[in-house]
């Protein structure tokens, strides 16, 4: 037996992919993302030299057909150190986002459901933890188990939660006033039930835009902590660590800076115009204007 899709399902998908493509910022940034994708993933499985393998001889070589982008003061390929940076980058953005969006949502859909001291506890204890900045929360780390991924992971996760409280708090308290939910109220459904059935897939998009926009905020905290020594070490390549690498060579090779520059600057614009794309798709009043 065959099993088809709705008519109506299936016109509204294709309503959105016209609407998707038509949107410049959406397919602009959907693109810079894929590219910036498409470099970690490759690095997977290819990159034109080791990108840990130092060669002294043949550091600070220009661009050419062996280095096209060139070597750096340690003679490292910079087309290599870009490409695995790339995935280090996502890996480090997508983890700390995970634990934001996940703690965040969930202390937020509690704060909206419950009311009363629990969402004052909640909003308090968001609060406090807006108090400390990822840096501040990095280098506390680093002070008890020492720099590395594994500290700005946790840093920018724990100074992701209360973004995504915030968000998902006020967001949610707007759709318990709904008339729906005081139906499904009567109806004997529970709070939990009503979370998980009516607010949750009615805020979703919200989120969405709301982690796209955080991911690269994300990228930029890892690059601080990277190039500051607290994050990424060596000789693990990352974009921020490439940035102190440099630093000292500035006006000599300049170059070494522009580089795991432009590759930062690339992934957030790709990300902040995904995220301008998305809620101008997803916000049906928005929907309704294009």
């Amino acid at each position: 037996m065959i099993i088809q899709a709705p008519v109506g399902a299936t016109s509204s998908q294709n309503a959105f992919r016209r609407r998707a493509l038509r949107h410049r910022s959406f397919v602009v940034g959907a693109l810079l993302c894929l590219f910036v994708l498409g470099a970690a993933m490759l690095s997977l499985v290819w990159t034109p030299w080791s990108a840990y393998e130092i060669d002294v001889a043949a550091k600070l070589r220009p661009p050419s057909w062996a280095h096209w982008l060139g070597t750096d003061v340690l003679g490292r390929d910079i087309v290599s150190l870009l490409l695995v940076g790339a995935r280090a980058t996502i890996l480090v953005g997508i983890i700390a986002v995970g634990i934001g969006l996940t703690c965040g949502v969930c202390l937020g859909l509690i704060a909206a459901a419950r009311r009363g001291w629990t969402e004052e506890l909640i909003m308090r204890f968001s609060d406090f933890t807006f108090a400390f900045p990822a840096v501040l929360s990095a280098i506390m780390l680093a002070a008890v188990i020492g720099p590395g991924m594994v500290t700005s992971i946790t840093a920018i996760g724990i100074f992701q939660i209360p973004v995504f409280v915030r968000v998902t708090r006020g967001s949610a308290g707007a759709i318990w006033a709904r008339e729906f939910i005081l139906a499904a109220r009567a109806a004997g459904k529970g709070r939990f039930r009503i979370t998980i059935e009516h607010v949750l897939p009615n805020i979703l998009s919200i989120l969405i835009v709301q982690a796209t926009i955080q991911f690269a905020l994300a990228i930029l905290a890892e690059a601080a902590l990277s190039y500051l020594g607290l994050g990424t070490q060596p000789p693990q390549p990352s974009w921020g660590r490439m940035l102190n690498d440099a630093q000292t060579l500035l006006f000599q090779t300049p170059s070494l800076a522009v580089y795991p520059g432009a590759a930062i600057a690339l992934a957030v614009l790709g990300l902040n115009l995904l995220g301008d794309g998305l809620r101008d798709l997803l916000d049906p009043r928005l929907a309704r204007q294009r």
